[in-house]
């Protein structure tokens, strides 16, 4: 329940607003990432400016969300933050009837509905940014990896790498490589 009534502050009340365009400032921080269970990003702090632009059947919402969010480095296993500067767009259509033909830009809403929730909107573009590898030093700012842990990384690594060969070698490879060099 706790969720749902954090959430609400994401939602823009358009049934009142005259025909133009209004703008709207979210805050997105901790608490909201925690309201989505399998969120790829826990902590981050980012601000979302929304143009909101009415018209008689549409609404043309403009996002610009900039700020940081926490990632950790797949290299170093460090934590750091890496920036976020983005515009997203989104299309908001009304229609009486069903209209199954939602798309990833366009939504629909009933004639009836008042306001509309950017909540998952927000959630989707701010993790679709996260990159599928990360490391300090191409996301972070004026970052390294951290040299002690690659130090222990490269240090573990090749005895491992040795003794997963010797296994591997079968001997009758060994043969083979005997027929070559005749």
């Amino acid at each position: 329940m706790q969720i749902v009534k954090y959430l609400k502050q994401y939602r823009i009340p358009f049934s009142g607003l005259a025909s133009g365009k209004h703008n709207f400032e979210f805050e997105i921080d901790n608490a909201f990432f925690d309201c989505y269970e399998h969120s790829l990003i826990k902590k981050g702090k980012l601000k979302a400016d929304v143009e909101l632009q009415k018209q008689e059947n549409m609404l043309i919402v403009n996002f610009h969300i900039y700020g940081v969010i926490q990632l950790t480095c797949d290299v170093c296993l460090a934590e750091f933050e890496a920036p976020l500067d983005f515009h997203e767009r989104a299309l908001v259509k009304f229609t009486e009837e069903d209209w199954a033909e939602e798309t990833e830009e366009v939504m629909v809403l009933s004639k009836t509905d008042y306001e509309l929730d950017i909540a998952n909107l927000l959630y989707e573009y701010v993790n679709v940014r996260v990159p599928y590898y990360s490391k300090c030093s191409e996301q972070g700012v004026n970052l390294s990896c951290d040299p002690d842990m690659l130090a222990k990384l490269s240090a573990e690594a090749p005895d491992a790498k040795t003794e997963q060969t010797e296994e591997k070698i079968d001997p009758r490879w060994d043969i083979l490589k005997n027929i070559k060099n005749n």
